[in-house]
Formats: structure tokens, C-alpha cells, sequence
């Protein structure tokens, strides 16, 4: 069986499931239908085909980018194809709908190019609902039309319809249309719904609004092998919670030989999916008195109803209450004839869907409604901020920060930097709605009036920064006594530097605590309040337990073992883990890592291997046997590697928030460490290095000990990372091991450069300089400074 298709060149009609009632724009029945494109100043218009109103999109997107369709092709086409909305701009963007929770909704887009950019490259993108992808649109490659339409009942009380640009061209769409559907329909028990085909057994015209209330398309078929019975009386009752329409119960078939089974079979696709049938019934012949219909429902293997006789004139629809897989063959249903019946068996009409799964969760709802509202209170108009604010991950909000924890959790929104963003009026309250912020940058604005005292009761805030505003008054006392716990304030700016000067005899209690103004004079005290702080914290190294042991002669092992472990990889795989290495996360000595995902959802960081030298391989080899044996909470893991010919790679388990360097430069465009994060960061580097120094055996050395190579989890957990330069030292009566070291300027041992020699003391120095650029968050060699080298100009600074 196959499913009819009409559509013209060009056109590609994707039918989405999914839910939405827009607020202020419904239309007949709570449809809505939206025509994309038509400008806002122009009236909404019925559609000559069904009566339906259409109306513009502009208050739902915010791009403003119009085009229009080559009238030879536009001829062909409905007035709501005329124009369409493309999208130059960003890589995702974002239909907003406001939708009702609880609602089960069926939704039609449309996209037609038509050439309206003159330039005959037909578009292919992704199309999103929310967080889940769930199309690919290709209008080329002689694609005439693509159908899908799925149902589902939404969990939210938003929606996001997601056109997101995949290559060199860009996204178009044409019309949106959303139809409410009955809460007691079209139930699963997992997933949503996508359409294989609908079908009523005719051969007359498609059939839709007003027949269908809920205005889903009914093909007409009908198979050479079938007998079609008709009838003019249309008091047929479709009371029935499907609601067919009755044009579609009005005729039926049967099969051709009385006698034998009707047949009706298909292939899914894939083979394998899972697949959801609705059969709708309905006697629509006078039977005689000494004639009875009666048949045997079987879907082989799968469903099996026995001794069904359709009501007369009464829509009945039986369907499967569970998904149902069909063999290798296809699916193949059949009516079959019962003993006691006199006629054959006869079908009005028939749905099949496959399952269509969005494992993907949505961020916080109660989080993308404040955000949302933050948006709109301030109308901003960045162009990322658009869709669900933390997923998918490559798509999440700029200067916004989140948490994630596994791919079952909601995101939760931790951080929100809007400095230098045109923010006028007041403190919004909306901002508590946050509950989870820890980090708030309000910085560089014409913010006014007075500081709000909700800010105090944000009780995971921990920085604030209010520094460059036209604020008044003074400080809540509630926000002053959270100060003495864990938020760090910045309040005073340039822009209230000279109304301060005015008002020195004034008991406003003003506070500047920014992490990277510390004055000179604070600095000494700085470094022993973090010493004090990090010998607080710091557990006794000595009683943590030794959880693995390091073999040093493992590191001369044969190629063949080192070859043979359970989690390599292949080079065709790690292509498709990086998505054909199409995120480069950044550069080293030894190759480019890259952005990927095992399994779907295990995050990693591959490091791809260049050929330069023989050097090369030794660092591999050298990597990979350490971490296959030393497993540490803050040592980064090693989720597996690949060694196929040239091409070497090592995959790491992935650390979202970057290196330290970067967030101690700026560089990672996100607020500064707190102390609290700094303390936390130094005492989880050291517990690694300490673990490679004393946990290991033989103990290991690092050797690279930088601020680059402490990585940040996504909770500003620290883990040493990149091995291939460790070794490990003798124990015994030797100390230290005579090697080259290839080094960062600024981080090595200086009684190095005298002996050659390398022991544990050596990490321990670099990490001491890693600890001073924490406390003073400068550069380690900074030519500019009248003592070039941190730890000199520190000595000097501290003496003066």
C-alpha cells in the first residue's frame, strides 16, 4: 500500500505533531494558521480551498527577513505560499508559541522555496521542536514533497519550532498550522505519533476542514483488488471520539472474492519502527434479515481481534493500545471471514503511525518562563536567544550558563551575564524567579533606582555585579549581611564615582568586593587569607587511600597488547562521534581536539592527532597507557582511543566550562571566579596531583603542571588533564628522574635548568605559581610589568 502525493516541484510539506494554541491568535475552532512571510501591516485571509484564515507570523519570530516565490511558480500553489520567511541570520531560529499544557495538538509546516532568492540552490536544514530534532528538510536533490504529521500531548506550557542552518544555505518556511485535537485520542505509551499514511476507501477527493473538525487530510485509495460499497445516507453517527468525518464513512471496501480475506499491507520505515493502527468502521449496507457480517481482525504476530461486526450507520474504531513491530516482510493485516458470516468484511477507513521518540528533556519551565519574561521586560533582541535557553547545548543562549547533569534532568539556569546590554529602568523582581542563579552580572547598564532588597533572598547567588548603573540609595542591609557569607558584591562603578565623592560624610555603606580590583596594598593579605582558607578545606592528604597502581614497565610494553584494548575505536567512528570533526574545541602540540558524543549522549573531547613526528606516537602510546590505569575524580578520564594507520586519537570524557586559564583571562566571555570557586578549584587540583604523587605505584610525575591544563566540569569541578608528558619517577633510593622537558615559560622548577633533574617537588612549584595566578588573576610572564615574571613581581610588590 502506498500513500498518494500531489504536492508540485519545490514543495516540501512536513506535517509535525506537536501542540500549540497561540495566545491572541486563534482562529476558527482554536486552529491557528499561520502564513509566514505575509507582512504585518497586511489583514488576515481566507484560503480559497477550506475557508480557514490566515494571518501573519510576525509576532512570533524575530527575524524580519521576507521572501518572495517566482510567480511561474507560485501560480501552482495556495495565496499562504506566496511569500515565505528565510533566515540569513544565526544558526538557529526560533518560532515561539505560547501552548497549554496537558493539550494534544496536531501541526502542519510548510516550505516551499520557489526560487525566491533567484538563485536556484534549493535548501536543506534541520527543523526542531523544542530540544528534540525532528526533521531533516532537503527541498533539493529532486525532492518534490515530504509529508509527516505526528500527535502528541505536551508536557509544557511552551513550544519551540526550530529552523536551524546545517550548510552554505539557509532556512525557509512557509506556513505554520495547528489544529487542537481530542485529549482521549491518539494516545501512546511512550513518544509521539508520526503519520505513515491515512487513507479512506474512495475513489473521490482528498478530504479535510470543514468535513474533519480537527482538519486532518484523508486520502482517497482504493486497490484493484477491492470491491467498493457506497451509500447516500449520510446520518451515519460519528459520535465516536475519532470524529471521522462522515465523507470518509460513506463508502467501504470489500474484498473483490466474497470469499476470500481483505488485505491490507505496508512497509514502515524504517522496517524496524514501531507502529501505532486506527481502523474505522462503520455498516453502511441494509442487511437482510438472514445476512450477517462478522470478521477476524489479525495483524500478524502482533493484534487479533476475533468476531467484530461493524454497528450500522455507527462509527466504531478499534485500534492497537500498544506499539506493534512488524517482521522483516512488512506489516500485513487482514479481515478475515468469519464461519457465521454471510458477507465479506469491509473497512471505511484507516490510520497507521510509527513512534517518533524526543528523548531530550526541556530546561526548567519555570526557568524559560522567567528568562523569557527578563527577555521581553527588557526587550533584547540577541539573536541566540531564541528557543529553549540551554539545549540543545550548541544552540544554548549567549551569556547564559547552565547546569546539566544527565540527559534525564532539567536543566537549570545558573548564570546570567546582561553588563553592557542597554538595560534601562528598574531592577526587574522577575529575576528571583531564577531560583538556581549563582552568578548575576547587571554591570554597565543605565539601570535606576533603588537597589532591591529580593536580591538578598536569591539564596543561590553568589556574585553580583551592579558596578556602572545609575542606582540610588544604599544597600540593602539584608544584601550587606549576605556578604558575610558567600555572594560577592560589586556595586560601585566609574558612573557613582564622583556622586560618592559628594557624600564621604553619608553613612551609605557602598561595597566593592569585585575578585579582579584588588588593590595592591590588599593583595599581601589576599594571598593569606587563600593559604589560611585552602589549609581549612584541604583534607589530610596522607589518609586518602591508593585506588590504583601504576606498573612503570607496562610503559615498554609490545604494540600487540597495547593494541588491545576493549575501548578502542575506529577512525570511521570517531567521525561520526564528532560529527565529521565539525566542532574544534581548540589547538595543542600534538592536534586539534574536537567537540563529540558516544552513545548519543556521553560527551567527550577527542583529541585527533597530527603526523609531524615519531614524537607523536610516543606521546599516544604514552597517554593512553597511563590513563588506562590511573583513575582519579580529578583526573580527567580516558573514555578511549583510536589507532587506525595514521590516524591516532585520544577521547577524553568532556569538560564543558574549558580550561582555567581561560576564565582567569576573560577569555571564556563569562563572569569571574569567585573566591569560593578558587578555593574549590585549588583544592581539587591538588587532590589530583597529590593522588599521581603519592597514589600511584610507582608514584608519577606530571611535568605540565598549568593553569591550561586544569579543566572545569560542569560544576566548576577541577581536573588535571593532558598526561602524555607524565612519567613515573623511581621510588627507592632515587628521587628524581634526568629527562628534557618541553615546558610552558613561567610554570618550571628554576633548580631545573641546573640539574636536569625532576622530582615530585617539581609539580609542586608549578603548582604554586598556578595557585598565584588564582590569587591575583594576572598573566604568568607579562613583559609590560616592571618584574616581568609573576612570582617577581609579587615578591616586589609585597616588599613595597
Amino acid at each position: 500500500m502506498t500513500v498518494r502525493d500531489n504536492m508540485k516541484n519545490h514543495l516540501l510539506l512536513a506535517i509535525i505533531g506537536t501542540f500549540a494554541v497561540i495566545v491572541g491568535a486563534q482562529t476558527q475552532e482554536g486552529f491557528i494558521s499561520l502564513d509566514c512571510g505575509l507582512p504585518l501591516d497586511e489583514s488576515p485571509y481566507n484560503n480559497s480551498f477550506n475557508g480557514l484564515t490566515f494571518s501573519s507570523d510576525s509576532n512570533f519570530i524575530q527575524t524580519e527577513k521576507i521572501g518572495k516565490v517566482d510567480k511561474d511558480v507560485f501560480k501552482r500553489f495556495a495565496k499562504q505560499y506566496g511569500t515565505m520567511r528565510y533566515f540569513p541570520e544565526g544558526k538557529r531560529n526560533c518560532y515561539s508559541l505560547d501552548v497549554k499544557r496537558g493539550t494534544n495538538y496536531d501541526m502542519v509546516v510548510s516550505f516551499l522555496y520557489g526560487n525566491y532568492d533567484g538563485l536556484n540552490r534549493e535548501p536543506s536544514f534541520d527543523l526542531y521542536l523544542g530540544s528534540n530534532k525532528w526533521a531533516r528538510v532537503d527541498l533539493g536533490a529532486g525532492q518534490m514533497e515530504q509529508e509527516r504529521r505526528s500527535y502528541t500531548k505536551l508536557k509544557s506550557n511552551s513550544l519551540d519550532i526550530c529552523l536551524v542552518k546545517t550548510g552554505e544555505t539557509l532556512p525557509v518556511i512557509s506556513a505554520i498550522e495547528i489544529r487542537p485535537l481530542g485529549n482521549d485520542i491518539y494516545l501512546t505509551k511512550s513518544g509521539s505519533l508520526a503519520l505513515f499514511f491515512r487513507d479512506y476507501y474512495s475513489t473521490s477527493e482528498q478530504i479535510r476542514y470543514p468535513d474533519d473538525v480537527y482538519d486532518r487530510v484523508w486520502f482517497p485509495f482504493f486497490h484493484s483488488g477491492y470491491k467498493q460499497i457506497t451509500t447516500n445516507d449520510l446520518n451515519i453517527s460519528n459520535t465516536d471520539t475519532y470524529k471521522v468525518p462522515k465523507t470518509a464513512l460513506v463508502s467501504a471496501a470489500t474484498p473483490k472474492n466474497a470469499s476470500e480475506p481483505l488485505l491490507i499491507t505496508w512497509t514502515p520505515r524504517p522496517s524496524n519502527a514501531e507502529v501505532y493502527l486506527y481502523m474505522h468502521f462503520a455498516e453502511i449496507e441494509a442487511l437482510e434479515a438472514n445476512q450477517t457480517r462478522e470478521f477476524n481482525i489479525i495483524l500478524k504476530g502482533n493484534f487479533n481481534h476475533s468476531g467484530f461486526s461493524p454497528p450500522k450507520l455507527e462509527l466504531r474504531t478499534l485500534y492497537t493500545a500498544a506499539p506493534v513491530q512488524c517482521d522483516s516482510e512488512g506489516c500485513n493485516l487482514q479481515l478475515v471471514k468469519t464461519p457465521n458470516s454471510t458477507l465479506p468484511p469491509l473497512i471505511n477507513a484507516i490510520e497507521v503511525y510509527t513512534v517518533i521518540e524526543f528523548p531530550q528533556v526541556e530546561t526548567s519551565q519555570n526557568d524559560v518562563a522567567a528568562i523569557k519574561n527578563i527577555q521581553a521586560t527588557y526587550q533584547l533582541r540577541e539573536i541566540s536567544w531564541q528557543g529553549d535557553p540551554c539545549l540543545p547545548r550548541d544552540f544554548s543562549w549567549e551569556n547564559l550558563g547552565c547546569n546539566y547533569t544527565d540527559a534525564s534532568t532539567q536543566p537549570r539556569i545558573t548564570s546570567l551575564d546582561l553588563s553592557k546590554s542597554r538595560l534601562t529602568g528598574s531592577i526587574t523582581p522577575i529575576l528571583q524567579n531564577l531560583t538556581q542563579l549563582q552568578e548575576l552580572d547587571l554591570s554597565n547598564n543605565s539601570l535606576s533606582g533603588p537597589i532591591p532588597t529580593f536580591l538578598a533572598n536569591m539564596k543561590s547567588l553568589s556574585l553580583l555585579n551592579l558596578i556602572g548603573n545609575n542606582l540610588t540609595g544604599s544597600v540593602p542591609q539584608a544584601l550587606l549581611d549576605r556578604k558575610k557569607g558567600l555572594i560577592y558584591i560589586r556595586i560601585l562603578g566609574k558612573s557613582r564615582e564622583k556622586e560618592r565623592s559628594h557624600k564621604r560624610g553619608r553613612r551609605e555603606k557602598w561595597e566593592e568586593e569585585g575578585l579582579v580590583v584588588i588593590k595592591p596594598r590588599v593583595r599581601t593579605l589576599s594571598v593569606g587569607i587563600l593559604i589560611s582558607i585552602f589549609a581549612k578545606y584541604l583534607p589530610d592528604l596522607n589518609t586518602l587511600p591508593s585506588t590504583a597502581t601504576v606498573d612503570g614497565r607496562h610503559a615498554s610494553q609490545s604494540e600487540s597488547s597495547f593494541l588491545s584494548k576493549k575501548i578502542r575505536f575506529t577512525y570511521a567512528e570517531v567521525q561520526e562521534m564528532t560529527y565529521n570533526l565539525e566542532r574544534a574545541l581548540g589547538e595543542g602540540g600534538f592536534g586539534v581536539v574536537y567537540y563529540g558524543c558516544v552513545n548519543g549522549n556521553q560527551q567527550v573531547a577527542v583529541k585527533l592527532l597530527s603526523q609531524s613526528s615519531s614524537q607523536v606516537y610516543k606521546h599516544f602510546k604514552a597517554e593512553v597507557e597511563l590513563l588506562m590505569r590511573v583513575h582519579h575524580i580529578n583526573l580527567v578520564s580516558l573514555v578511549g582511543y583510536c589507532d587506525e594507520g595514521e590516524n591516532l586519537a585520544l577521547i577524553y570524557e568532556y569538560m564543558p566550562n574549558g580550561g582555567l586559564k581561560q576564565h582567569l583571562s576573560g577569555k571564556h566571555g563569562r563572569f569571574s571566579l569567585s573566591w569560593e570557586n578558587r578555593v574549590r578549584i585549588a583544592v581539587d587540583a591538588a587532590l589530583g596531583l597529590e593522588y599521581l604523587h603519592t597514589g600511584c605505584k610507582p608514584p608519577i610525575v606530571h611535568r605540565d603542571i598549568k593553569s591550561t591544563n586544569i579543566l572545569l566540569d560542569q560544576h566548576f569541578q577541577a581536573k588535571l588533564a593532558d598526561f602524555g608528558l607524565s612519567r613515573s619517577f623511581p621510588t627507592g633510593n632515587e628521587t628524581h628522574v634526568s629527562t628534557v622537558v618541553a615546558r610552558t615559560p613561567g610554570y618550571l622548577d628554576p633548580e631545573y635548568y641546573q640539574t636536569n633533574w625532576l622530582t615530585e617537588k617539581s609539580d609542586i612549584y608549578s603548582f604554586g605559581i598556578v595557585l598565584l595566578e588564582l590569587i591575583s588573576n594576572r598573566p604568568i610572564i607579562q613583559p609590560s610589568r616592571e618584574k616581568p615574571h609573576l612570582v617577581d613581581w609579587i615578591s616586589f610588590m609585597i616588599t613595597n
